[in-house]
Formats: structure tokens, C-alpha cells, sequence
């Protein structure tokens, strides 16, 4: 199911540029959705490629070979991240995402 909800932000008005697009989608992005977004990239900038449905290999593949720095995060990557960083959250964070820390005996 893809929720048909793109966002593509540009963080900053100075270099080094920085693009984010989120999509939310149950299938896997493919090369030529990460192509687009590449596409008007210049040396210099950075970017981030967010996708619930994850990426294809060959999405992979554009990434790694890409003329700009592009990171590419799947659900399991952003729940690690989101884990990860949880108590440097400011509590407005913490109310959109609220966990409870569990602990389960080894």
C-alpha cells in the first residue's frame, strides 16, 4: 500500500545542502524513484532517502554509485535510530513517540 505521501525537505540556506524525502509504503523504492530525486543534486550536497516499504536492490545500487553522499533508511534502520537516540529526545519528541522501557529478565 503506498500512502501516496512524499515529502522532500531542504534543510538550510547554506552549503553543504542538505535534501530529505519520507515516503510511507508497504513496497520497496526502486532505482528510478531514488534517479529522480538525485536528479539536480549538485557537488556538495547531502541527502537522505527515507522509505517505510524499504529499497530494491537496484536502488541500492544507484545509491551507492551516486555523484552526491545519499543515505538510505528503511523502517528497521529508523526504529534503531529512534531506539537508539530515544532519551536525547526533548519531551515534545518523547509525547510523539511514546515508549516504555521494558525489562525482560536473561
Amino acid at each position: 500500500m503506498n500512502s501516496g505521501k512524499a515529502y522532500e525537505v531542504w534543510l538550510g540556506r547554506q552549503d553543504p545542502r542538505i535534501f530529505v524525502e519520507v515516503k510511507h509504503r508497504s513496497g520497496a523504492i526502486g532505482a528510478p524513484t531514488v534517479r529522480s530525486f538525485l536528479g539536480g543534486r549538485r557537488p556538495g550536497d547531502r541527502c537522505l532517502y527515507v522509505s517505510t516499504g524499504g529499497f530494491a536492490r537496484d536502488a541500492k545500487y544507484e545509491a551507492d554509485r551516486a555523484a552526491v553522499p545519499l543515505s538510505l533508511l528503511d523502517l528497521d534502520d529508523l526504529v534503531a535510530l529512534a531506539l537508539e537516540h530515544y532519551d536525547a529526545l526533548d519531551v515534545e519528541a518523547k509525547r510523539l513517540l511514546a515508549l516504555k522501557r521494558l525489562y525482560w529478565p536473561a
